[in-house]
């Protein structure tokens, strides 16, 4: 065997996998990097051709990554959703929102920096938008709890809809939380019933409300922000009860047993949009949202975009009525459903026919 063939099938160990780029099943997509990166450098430093090689390991490449991501598991999609190198809510808001205005504070205790709310512009609509904020530099992460929002992020939340329906502006929310922070400085100041307020009030904004999952949705963390009128989430993000992590200690005692608990708790797009949680699922580039930043950008602006048009056409007592039969119709049969779909329009009607005045029969007189 030449030289020139031996770096083409020479194969990295274990330590250059390890490098936040590729996740443990994505081992050949790996290699193939690996040799596509080997043979660009003999290209530049020897000026030797290689691009036929490089466009056949490419082709290896697409081919492993449609094989790869077309048969997640559901441990797997809580990995990809967690990926170090997936966009975050400060990548939608330089990529996608326009004139963002950061709105701070909840006038009771302080500005939570795991919650950003902000006035903005998608395509052309003004909107409000509420993100969960992860950080990207390890100061940033510390400063916003790693994304777990405290009750002043909520309650800050909470103000900022409030106001957004006072001028009728939309609102959009993107969620990206493992779950709310547990802490006991959290816990003394309200953390459920912050949540629970949100819950219950964000069901009567008279405005416009798309909420999508664009990583993690964990727990009430996510619940929190995400009650509307429709909700997307991408392809390879997560929407579930608890973590596979706490749900597996909590019945295994045991966080090993993390896969086994992704699995039961059903928590893909998949299986989400299947059980009827989830309007919609937003697709994501050929091998996750951390491989093409923009397209996924692209994706999500497109889908606010045409569902606050759709939106923006119903009235806003009907608007409420379907959000209201939305969230009852949940975890309810297909005939249930089907009667709580009916039921609101037959009421419609019958207003209706109550409002049209009534002609008095004319009584021909007896001659």
């Amino acid at each position: 065997m030449s030289k020139r063939d031996t770096k083409i099938t020479k194969m990295p160990d274990n330590k250059s996998l390890s490098n936040g780029d590729h996740l443990e099943f994505e081992e050949k997509v790996a290699h193939l990097d690996c040799q596509m990166k080997e043979l660009r450098k003999l290209n530049s430093t020897k000026g030797i051709d290689y691009s036929s090689e490089i466009r056949k390991l490419q082709r290896q490449q697409v081919d492993e990554l449609k094989t790869i991501y077309s048969n997640l598991t559901a441990w797997q999609t809580v990995q990809v959703a967690r990926h170090p190198n997936r966009p975050l809510l400060s990548d939608y808001l330089n990529l996608m929102v326009k004139d963002f205005r950061e709105l701070h504070g909840d006038r009771c205790f302080g500005d939570d920096r795991a919650l950003i709310t902000g006035l903005g512009q998608i395509g052309r609509e003004k909107v409000l938008v509420v993100g969960q904020n992860k950080g990207k530099t390890t100061k940033q992460k510390i400063a916003c709890n790693f994304g777990c929002p405290n009750p002043e992020g909520y309650r800050k939340a909470l103000a900022k809809m409030k106001f957004a329906e006072k001028f009728g502006i939309p609102i959009v929310t993107l969620i990206d939380t493992p779950g709310a922070y547990p802490g006991i400085g959290a816990e003394e100041r309200g953390q459920a019933q912050a949540i629970a307020v949100n819950l219950n009030q964000m069901p009567r904004l008279k405005v416009p409300i798309i909420c999508i999952v664009i990583g993690e949705g964990g727990s009430g963390g996510a619940l929190g922000i995400g009650v509307g009128d429709k909700l997307a989430m991408l392809e390879f993000a997560y929407y579930s009860v608890i973590s596979p992590e706490g749900c597996a200690a909590i019945l295994w005692r045991d966080g090993s047993q993390a896969p086994k608990a992704a699995e039961a708790l059903k928590l893909t797009s998949k299986h989400l949009l299947k059980l009827g949680l989830v309007d919609a699922v937003i697709p994501e580039p050929l091998g996750g949202a951390h491989r093409n930043l923009h397209d996924t950008v692209y994706n999500v602006e497109k889908y606010i975009v045409k569902t606050l048009r759709d939106l923006k056409r119903t009235k806003i007592d009907n608007l409420l009525d379907n959000r209201y039969n939305k969230l009852r119709a949940i975890g309810s049969s297909p005939t249930e459903k089907l009667r709580r779909k009916t039921q609101a329009g037959k009421e419609r009607i019958k207003t209706a026919l109550k409002t049209i005045p009534t002609r008095s029969k004319r009584v021909t007189a007896k001659v």
